[in-house]
């Protein structure tokens, strides 16, 4: 048996996994996170994919790495993952994160600064159990984007920053049914395909990694909109995904359908829900603030053995 041994903790968050790896990775320094997480997606690579892929994981495992901080106030710092690649940002990772640091006795209920690739993130351990999340600024890059998808024709949205990059579709493409998925898949799929063969992208060349199309509620007692969320790596986010609803505010705010403080209740595509408010920042960003629940589902330790040709995953190339 190979001395390799990873301890994780799982939990889901509105029905989206988190898998964090508490013990066993690699030394990454002690550099800003986003210089390590740079590193462990060029050498450590290893650690993403027995984690989040088969025979471990599966295709809609997000998971963490849990990190010494580099900003002096903040209790930790993470790197978040998926079946394929590093994550910007992740609110449903950051709420599944804090309930498994109180889980392991770390925090008490109240706010912790949590240090991420993108910036610095406050998460709120509430006395119910819920997390609120204050992300890192959002905002609206472009409104009334059309782009030409095959089998699908001219689809028109909105391009935002909510910690990952993405294009947000709304009344468009199939509707917003658990029954849908495959075509709700092959939708999105298509769109993002049509973004990058276009050269359509976020800031800097970014690619627009997400997309997010938008329905009626099945009660609007419970919340405004319906989405589902195509994540890297063709998944579908079981939540009503954080980064989405933050990217969601920006363009709400933008278009002045949403004042500052005002609650946004998004559903997903499983009906649970995350709630936001956002306050104001300067230039057209925006503060969210994003609110949901988690659940600690199950503790492991990952053994490696040398034999075991899918030791680290089965890979998806």
């Amino acid at each position: 048996m190979s001395t390799i041994a990873l301890k994780v903790i799982d939990s889901h968050a509105e029905g989206e996994p988190t898998r964090v790896v508490v013990e066993g990775g690699p030394d990454l320094g002690n550099g800003p996170m986003s210089e390590r997480a740079a590193l462990l997606q060029r050498d450590h690579d290893w650690l993403r994919s027995s984690v989040c892929n088969e025979p471990r994981g599966h295709e809609a495992m997000v998971g963490a790495l849990l990190c010494e901080a580099y900003e002096a106030d903040c209790i930790c710092g993470v790197i978040f993952f998926n079946n394929v690649s590093n994550l910007n940002m992740c609110i449903h990772g950051t709420i599944g994160l804090t309930v498994t640091l109180a889980h392991l006795g770390k925090i008490q209920i109240g706010s912790h600064r949590i240090d991420t690739p993108v910036g610095v993130v406050t998460a709120t351990l509430h006395p119910d159990g819920s997390v609120e999340v204050a992300n890192v600024p959002s905002r609206r890059k472009a409104k009334d984007v059309s782009v030409e998808v095959p089998t699908w024709g001219v689809v028109t949205g909105d391009i935002a920053w909510g910690g990952n990059w993405f294009f947000l579709i709304q009344g468009q493409g199939p509707e917003i049914k658990f029954k849908n998925l495959d075509d709700l898949t092959d939708f999105t799929w298509k769109v993002r395909l049509a973004l990058e063969a276009s050269g359509i992208t976020g800031d800097d060349g970014m690619c627009i990694d997400h997309i997010e199309t938008f329905g009626p509620p099945v009660d609007p007692a419970l919340a405004e909109s319906r989405n589902f969320v195509l994540c890297p790596g063709r998944a579908y986010d079981r939540s009503p995904c954080g980064t989405g609803t933050s990217a969601k505010l920006a363009c709400l705010a933008a278009d002045g359908d949403l004042a500052p403080g005002q609650i946004w209740r998004q559903a997903g595509i499983l009906n649970s829900v995350f709630s936001g408010t956002y306050s104001e920042l300067p230039d057209g960003w925006i503060l969210p603030r994003v609110t949901g629940r988690a659940w600690v589902t199950g503790e492991s330790t990952y053994y490696f053995h040398p034999e075991d040709p899918f030791r680290f995953g089965i890979p998806m190339d």
